[in-house]
């Protein structure tokens, strides 16, 4: 029964911290991401992740990311696919290429130097969400953008991450298979979203705005995100693609309502603190310490170069391309899941998922605190050119 002592302690700080991120004019995730590493394993060890909170804190980026397609506006985001490819495109080749030059000066083999690239081509979009969601700057240029290039984003690691297991492992399956299984998974979603839309059209409009409307959409996401994971994509890009259904509907804004609610009050705040909860002080010399220093600042700069110029090529203005290339910064559980199987494969070893999983904790705080200073920072800018 500790789990429940333990997400009892979590609901809790996470409001005290978040109301303390908020009083210092920080993002109230970061308050959340802190509890992990303030009261877990890292700090004070008052609290330890096991296989319930995994799950209940996996279910929370499932609803996270339902609520960001939510928020998309699906005609919109089909007519800006190409500079999403794009600005993804630039997001991936320079961490990979960043990432295995770092591998190459540490003196590892070729596979770590490519796992180390395809760590750092990594995005996670949960953190950038909750940020621009609670900025309410979601629906903009550069969050539409942000969400559009992380769904490309996730194909690419995973057809980089296919490849290495498939080199170290050869029980593993054909990088072809990989491939055939992620294109029949989109052509699949996205015949099956069509037909789902239109039946949850009917629903919603003969059934009004009823609770069994949220609760058959939350179904409906989480079936998504179940066979996107079984087809070899992640189950956040499933759960992304569910809300893109849902999205421009009659009902959507009761759903989000009521979605809001359970991702806010419970789920959302345990996977937050479970990303803090990954870190550790267990095997950490001066030697990993200096590595994990250099791969992160790599980190946060390589995807600034990226997601910059990529967002530029793609005709985007210098201020949203800047705030684009911070909200990519995050890694989080994308580059978690990444470094673990890459772990169980034996691509890497101990100490480098250690200096990974600082990288990830590093640039999942920092990324809310960039988004909220570039955000504030055009905002001034412009109040001072209304007043002159």
């Amino acid at each position: 029964m500790s789990y429940i002592l333990t997400i009892g302690i979590i609901l809790i700080a996470s409001k005290l911290f978040g109301i303390a991120s908020k009083r210092m004019y920080m993002p109230k995730v970061v308050g959340s991401l802190l509890v992990g590493v303030v009261l877990g394993p890292m700090l004070m060890g008052i609290i330890h992740e096991d296989e319930i909170l995994k799950v209940i804190a996996e279910i929370g980026v499932i609803i996270i990311m339902f609520e960001a397609g939510l928020e998309t506006d699906i005609n919109r985001f089909k007519k800006n696919m190409k500079s999403y490819v794009i600005v993804a495109m630039g997001g991936v080749i320079a961490p990979f290429a960043f990432g295995f030059a770092i591998g190459t000066l540490f003196n590892f083999d070729a596979i770590t130097s490519i796992f180390i690239g395809a760590v750092l081509s990594a995005t996670s979009v949960s953190i950038t969400v909750e940020t621009l969601n609670e900025m309410k700057k979601l629906d903009s240029t550069a969050g539409r953008t942000i969400l559009g290039a992380a769904l490309v984003d996730d194909v690419i690691g995973i057809v980089i991450l296919s490849v290495l297991i498939s080199r170290m492992n050869s029980a593993a399956e054909p990088i072809s298979m990989v491939l055939i299984k992620i294109v029949i998974f989109f052509a699949i979603a996205y015949i099956s979203g069509i037909q789902f839309r239109k039946f949850f059209k009917w629903l919603s409009d003969s059934e009004g705005r009823k609770r069994r409307i949220p609760i058959f959409a939350l179904g409906f996401c989480l079936l998504f995100a179940y066979f996107a994971e079984k087809f070899g994509v992640a189950d956040i890009t499933g759960a992304y693609i569910a809300g893109l259904v849902f999205s421009n509907m009659h009902q959507t804004n009761y759903i989000r309502e009521k979605v809001e609610v359970v991702s806010y009050m419970f789920f959302g705040p345990i996977f937050f603190a479970s990303i803090g909860m990954t870190a550790t002080m267990e095997g950490m010399t001066y030697e990993v310490i200096a590595f994990a220093v250099i791969l992160t600042l790599v980190a946060i700069i390589s995807k600034i170069i990226g997601g910059y110029f990529g967002s530029r090529i793609s005709k985007i203005n210098r201020t949203d391309s800047l705030k684009i290339s911070f909200g990519m910064i995050a890694r989080g559980e994308v580059a978690l899941i990444i470094a673990t199987k890459a772990k169980t494969s034996g691509i890497i070893t101990e100490p480098i998922f250690a200096a990974v999983v600082i990288m990830v904790i590093v640039t999942t705080i920092i990324t809310p605190i960039l988004l909220q200073y570039v955000y504030n920072k055009n905002k001034h800018k412009l109040h001072e050119e209304i007043v002159e």
